[in-house]
């Protein structure tokens, strides 16, 4: 379902004559559907870099990252629109939204992207909301006016709303109590029974070690050892 070959990443410093920075080599690996990879590594090894080419916030100097039917490396803006609304979702650190929006249109939007009726989106919206234990009565509001952890939370019910066939997790349990830390491992364990292939960075070293299958040292990959 994700499959990353000979991906290689660097950096131009414009501010600093033009200099390149090479941050990635050679980084090969496959994530199949039903298993969670975990991104490991030293900070600064380029978790997060690789994360964002997958999604395709960061071209790749040379390599494909083969998701689903897409080469993401050479894809066209309207083929990675495509890409992330139907098949690849991203559970970042940080919520961003429209403001204004009620938190459960903001996650009911993705289905509604894909065609789900809008009573389905937004009970399905709902139910993810309860088990992320957001009260109902916050329900009808911006999430902007939330705490940061109950935007984390909000951010969490969006990336699991849509089932997508392929994900993204960056620091999904970050800062979360035990009992939501319990409900996000649940859901990660309940896409990969559907099938997800999941791709993540996780800090929660037994989060880490209940949910992914296997793990993928990033530090292979960077220039100064990929031989």
């Amino acid at each position: 379902m994700i499959r990353i070959e000979n991906v290689s990443k660097s950096f131009t410093l414009h501010n600093q004559g033009g200099a390149v920075i090479p941050v990635m080599a050679n980084a090969s690996f496959v994530v199949e559907p039903g298993e969670c990879v975990a991104l490991t590594g030293n900070s600064g090894a380029g978790k997060s870099t690789l994360m964002r080419m997958i999604y395709g916030n960061y071209l790749a100097a040379s390599g494909s990252i083969i998701v689903g039917d897409t080469d993401v490396a050479t894809a066209q803006t309207r083929e990675i629109i495509a890409l992330r609304r139907h098949t690849l979702g991203y559970v970042s650190q940080f919520l961003r939204v429209v403001p204004r929006v009620p938190t459960v249109d903001v996650v009911a939007e993705p289905m509604l992207a894909v065609g789900v009726t809008r009573d389905a989106a937004r009970a399905r919206a709902e139910e993810l909301l309860a088990q992320l234990n957001i009260p109902e009565t916050l329900w009808g509001l911006s999430p902007t006016t939330f705490s940061g952890g109950e935007q984390q939370r909000v951010n969490i019910a969006r990336g699991f709303a849509h089932r997508y066939p392929a994900m993204l997790l960056d620091e999904p349990t970050a800062s979360l109590d035990a009992t939501n830390r319990e409900t996000v491992l649940s859901l990660i364990e309940d896409a990969k029974a559907r099938g997800a292939a999941i791709v993540g960075i996780f800090h929660d070293a037994p989060g880490r070690d209940r949910v992914a299958d296997r793990e993928v040292d990033v530090s292979a990959f960077t220039p100064r050892r990929a031989a």
